[in-house]
């Protein structure tokens, strides 16, 4: 099998792409698999990292407003589909998948303008304006929320099958991953966590939870700051006289081992990102999920809202977040076992762990298919 997969920008949309890409290795032995992404984003880090080949294209998205970047970014997709007529032309691949992200929007559109099988998976609740354009060319559509396919065109050809997952997320119980960090096994853990760049307004407003913590010892905290966010938050910590370094508190830039992390944590404060969401309801934790609202479309607030709407999450919106509301909520929460007990169950139904076995069986029929014809 020979595939090529495009995606990036984002995390979000790059590790999707590398569990369909390691599910594809395990099966076969002589899988190549070639990725494309930018020089520039997070994915020409990432990917070489995870072993894979790795070739990138300038392309760039569009800003919202007119400017001349915009002529910019359309002359830069021109050419890109030059580049990519190339690649493809000489990889040639029985697939083309794409994850996300606008980088994708070339490689699939070129696949498919050759002929070629094309597969896109939408992470998010409400799809990306790339994903939403590639409904009208593409071959087949994997959804990880139903919600999405309102959204997207090609609708008998669209499959939900939740989003693809690293393996070790769900072979970890609580009581491990407390151990493994160096947490009490027999106190609840509160997991804070607003992505790899940090999120300034949950940073902010969690002091009051973390007095609460230091005052009672109910429960203990990791809290991951992101790595742009740590030395802010360290002096936060210290001009309100909190000690940081205690068997209750670990504050830290970036967790590295996420999952144990999750495993351990018994309720989660975080944004919405489709990954997250979707190791949060692998995992079946309750959680309070606070919105990025500036991620585009407002996606964030979608993939939120399913899991409120079906009782598996507190939501609050950036707008109404402070340290009281919060403070109220997780020691809500943490008093009433039978609510928590009932978010567990309810975020552990909407999640399905066999995703990427689901989607490498779907392309798996489509390239039979397309060569069958």
């Amino acid at each position: 099998m020979r595939m090529i997969l495009a995606g990036g920008g984002t995390g979000g949309h790059i590790y999707p792409a590398i569990a369909i890409a390691k599910g594809f290795s395990k099966i076969y032995d002589n899988a190549d698999i070639l990725f494309i992404g930018t020089k520039d984003g997070l994915e020409s880090k990432v990917i070489p990292l995870e072993g894979f080949t790795f070739k990138h294209i300038k392309v760039r998205g569009f800003l919202r407003e007119l400017s001349i970047k915009n002529v910019i970014a359309v002359k830069e997709v021109l050419i890109s589909f030059f580049h990519v007529y190339k690649m493809i032309r000489e990889f040639k691949p029985d697939v083309v998948i794409g994850t996300g992200g606008y980088v994708s929007g070339s490689v699939l559109l070129t696949a498919s303008l050759m002929r070629i099988p094309t597969f896109i998976h939408e992470q998010n609740a409400y799809p990306g304006i790339t994903n939403r354009i590639l409904s009208r060319f593409v071959d087949r559509i994997a959804l990880t929320f139903e919600e999405a396919s309102n959204y997207l065109k090609n609708q008998g050809q669209i499959i939900v099958t939740s989003n693809p997952l690293r393996k070790d997320i769900t072979n970890i119980n609580c009581k491990e991953g407390k151990g493994t960090l160096g947490f009490d096994d027999k106190i609840p853990l509160l997991f804070i966590v607003g992505g790899s760049r940090g999120a300034k307004s949950i940073n902010e407003n969690i002091m009051l939870l973390v007095k609460e913590c230091i005052e009672t010892k109910s429960f203990q905290i990791l809290h991951m700051t992101g790595d742009t966010q740590y030395e802010k938050v360290i002096s936060l910590y210290k001009e309100m006289e909190i000690p940081y370094e205690n068997k209750h508190i670990k504050v830290l830039p970036y967790v590295y081992d996420m999952p144990n992390a999750l495993a351990g944590s018994d309720l989660i404060i975080s944004r919405s990102g489709a990954g997250l969401v979707s190791e949060i309801t692998a995992l079946g934790k309750p959680c309070i999920l606070i919105p990025y609202p500036y991620a585009s479309d407002n996606h964030q607030e979608f993939n939120a809202k399913v899991l409120e709407r079906n009782g598996a999450a507190i939501v609050i919106l950036e707008s109404d977040l402070n340290s009281r509301l919060l403070l109220f909520e997780v020691k809500r929460l943490l008093n009433n076992p039978g609510i928590m007990r009932s978010m567990s169950v309810r975020s552990k139904e909407l999640s399905k762990i066999n995703a990427t076995e689901e989607i490498i069986e779907a392309i798996e029929e489509l390239v039979r298919i397309k060569k069958a014809k």
